[in-house]
């Protein structure tokens, strides 16, 4: 079964764009970077997160193990392009380590899911810019996007009982130059308000992006293929 992590309705109309079947069980973990934390480590880590937060959740497990140390490790590589992939095998009893009476059953029903997660955000000179804490903070974000190109990274993240994939996507978006009135007027919409960056690629903001340079679905916020791809790999 897979399972959508996500509260997001355009990732939720995405996936079934692409003819998936899912359920929604949304991901409820901090979203705050780490102190000086890359953008894409950023976006992975935060993927895995609510992937293993969901995913522990629906089989009733906890998240970290008796030591205190997270279940899921892995090693990373980087893929050509924008694409990073990290993925490894884990045991049974790395799992289940902390499920004193694991029955049969219960494997058998953490085997059945495969949750999905991903999160995205805006990045400028290696800053990251999240959803903005109000229109003050929506109106810097847009000045610095103004007249310039910016990134666009989602990590990605599947997690099952025996595995977990985690990857991201990076698009390239340019905006024209933006006068303040027009930032003014599209604050007042209330579109950038839960938009990392403060826009909305898909909305009203369309009409300032002459070119971009990637996965267009990956700036409305869930890169189909590559989400494929990894779904494909579980098969």
């Amino acid at each position: 079964m897979l399972v959508l992590a996500s509260s997001s309705p355009r990732r939720r109309e995405l996936l079934a764009q692409a003819g998936y079947t899912f359920t929604v069980h949304p991901a409820h973990i901090p979203e705050d970077p780490l102190p000086n934390e890359d953008p894409i480590a950023c976006v992975t880590r935060l993927a895995r997160e609510k992937a293993q937060a969901v995913f522990h959740e629906l089989i009733q497990a906890p998240v970290t193990s008796a030591s205190g140390s997270v279940l899921y490790q892995g090693t990373t590589s980087v893929v050509p392009q924008t694409r990073q992939i990290e993925a490894r095998a884990l045991a049974p009893e790395e799992i289940f380590s902390e499920i004193t009476a694991a029955s049969a059953s219960d494997q058998r029903a953490a085997a059945a899911f495969q949750v999905l997660a991903a999160d995205t955000t805006v990045t400028l000179d290696n800053q990251i810019l999240g959803k903005p804490e109000n229109p003050a903070d929506a109106a810097r974000m847009l000045r610095l996007l103004s007249g310039r190109t910016h990134q666009v990274i989602t990590g990605v993240a599947i997690v099952t009982g025996t595995l977990f994939l985690t990857a991201s996507e990076s698009t390239s978006v340019t905006f024209r130059a933006l006068t303040g009135d027009e930032i003014a007027a599209y604050i007042a919409t209330g579109e950038p308000m839960d938009k990392a960056g403060a826009y909305a690629i898909q909305g009203r903001a369309a009409r300032w992006i002459p070119r971009i340079e990637g996965d267009y679905f990956n700036v409305v916020g869930l890169p189909i293929a590559l989400v494929s791809s990894l779904l494909d790999s579980l098969r």
